[in-house]
Parts: structure tokens; sequence; C-alpha cells
């Protein structure tokens, strides 16, 4: 089980929207209207950003990079290195994903409002490849641009979990328990088992009371509801699949028939399964009256 990789199903920037911004002065904004998360990065200079109710404010010099996942309004302010008050221009780059299907519900509730990551060889490559390819007006520029934003938000994401300030979801932190961290790997390993408290309990090698009062208090919710969860997680990405169907998908995270999976696809998204893809189909200015006849 690879738990970033789980964390980023789902992710893929669709039409996201770029920016290359050079401060000289504090700049407030706020997260455009249906956007899920805006990734900031910095080109030249360094910058201070600070995010209403997100603490202090963080510092990014160049090739340092920050996540905003929040509708609270944002502050920009370009830095002299060392210095407490604005001043040299600071050069920005900023990709923001679409709220739609383009960031999945799990990344964007695993994230605190602001996180913010040091300079790092390893990001600063594609940040001045996004920044050219801004400035650039060649075909396929959205496209390309778009699977770069993906790059720089694993990279980033991947940095931060490292640092020892991260804060992580409970789910990923219990996957280095003893008890807890053997049937989470089974859980995401093997969605479509028939799995039971009983059987994650033997992976575990504990009893059924023990590992589910571990489980419980490492993740936050009981072994089958976060089972369930996961699995619709999964689903929601499948439904999206050219040519899926509700009964394939629901075979595909482990339920007998599309009956039952609609149920708990309903409870856990809120709108049943063909509700769902028919609203993708919208986004991407399909017909769903014709995708509903595919597929159902």
């Amino acid at each position: 089980m690879d738990a970033l990789g789980d964390l980023l199903r789902g992710v893929r920037a669709d039409g996201a929207l770029f920016n290359r911004t050079v401060l000289t002065r504090p700049w407030e904004t706020r997260r455009a209207e249906g956007v899920a998360l805006e990734l900031i990065t910095v080109v030249r200079g360094v910058a201070r950003i600070a995010v209403a109710g997100a603490g202090e404010p963080r510092t990014l010099r160049e090739g340092g990079a920050a996540i905003v996942c929040t509708n609270a309004p944002f502050t920009l302010a370009a830095a002299e290195p060392g210095a407490a008050a604005p001043g040299a221009g600071c050069e920005l780059v900023t990709g923001a994903y679409q709220l739609d299907s383009s960031v999945g519900r799990r990344l964007i509730s695993a994230l605190p409002p602001l996180l913010a990551v040091p300079s790092g060889e390893e990001c600063m490559p594609i940040v001045e490849l996004i920044a050219a390819e801004i400035a650039a007006d060649r075909p396929g520029r959205q496209y390309v641009m778009d699977r770069m934003l993906d790059w720089m938000l694993a990279c980033t994401l991947r940095e931060w979990f490292d640092l020892p300030e991260a804060c992580p979801p409970a789910w990923y932190r219990a996957l280095g328990d003893d008890v807890v961290g053997p049937a989470l790997h089974a859980m995401h390993d093997e969605p479509a088992r028939p799995w039971t408290v009983a059987a994650l309990a033997a992976r575990a090698q504990v009893s059924r009371a023990a590992f589910a009062r571990n489980f419980t208090d490492l993740v936050g919710r009981p072994p089958m509801a976060y089972l369930t969860e996961w699995r619709m997680t999964l689903a929601a990405e499948l439904l999206a699949e050219p040519g899926a169907t509700v009964a394939s998908v629901a075979g595909q995270v482990g339920y007998a028939d599309g009956f039952g999976f609609s149920d708990a696809f309903k409870r856990i998204r809120g709108i049943a399964p063909s509700g769902y893809r028919a609203s993708l189909a919208t986004s991407r200015g399909e017909n769903p009256r014709a995708l509903s006849a595919r597929s159902a």
C-alpha cells in the first residue's frame, strides 16, 4: 500500500487556473469560487503568506510552496530575506484546482487550511517549467500545465508529510501501528474482499475486541465504517471511467449487487451512484440521459 498514492487517488487537474505574479506590496485575496485548493510556489525572492484563522504567517523562500485549503481570505506579501516588513519584489506561480471532480474529498479532508514546505531541490525544476509554460502560448498548453500541477502537488505533499510538524490524517499515522497498520494495509490492498472485524483482527494477530478498540481509538471510526468510506472513495473514481456501470463498480468494491452498493454510496456521498455519474457527465458537457442509457 502506498499511503500517499491512495490519498491522491482521483486527484487530476482539469482546466486548472494558473497565474504568474510579481509581488511588490501585500496582496490580500480569497480562493476563487469553485476552487478546491490552491498551490502557491516561489520562483524568485521571499514571500510571506498568512491565512485567516490558520495561525502564524509562513515564510516561503525560492523553491518553497504552500497549499491553501480553505475559503478564508489570505494575504501574500513580498519580503526581504530576513526582514520583517514587506520589501522587494517576489515572483510567484499559483495553480488552483477546480472543485468538481479534480480533487478527491479524501485529500481535502486530510489537509489543514494552510501547509507550507521549505524550498527543496526536488520540486524546483517543475516550478520553473510551470512558470515558463504560463508565459508561453503553445499547443496543448492547458493540458501540459494541468499535468505539471498534479506533479507539483504530489511533490509538495510528499515533502510535507516528511516534516516533523506535519499533521497527517489519523488513518495515515495509524499505518505505523503494529495492530492497526496491518489491517489498514489489507483493506487498501484488497477492498473487494468480504472483510469482517474478526478477519481483520486475525491479520493484526489480536483479539476481535482489542482490534476494534485500538482501531477506533487511532483512526477515529470503527473498522467497518472506515472500510465503507474507503470503498466509496474508490467507487467514485471508478464511476468516472467511461463505460462503467453501477453493477460493475459494486462488484469491484465488494458488493454482491447494485442495491446495497447504491444505499452505501448515497449514505456516504449524499447522492446515488447514477446521480453522481450524471453530474460528472454534465461537468464534462456530455448528455446525462445518454450516459445513463449506456451504463445503467
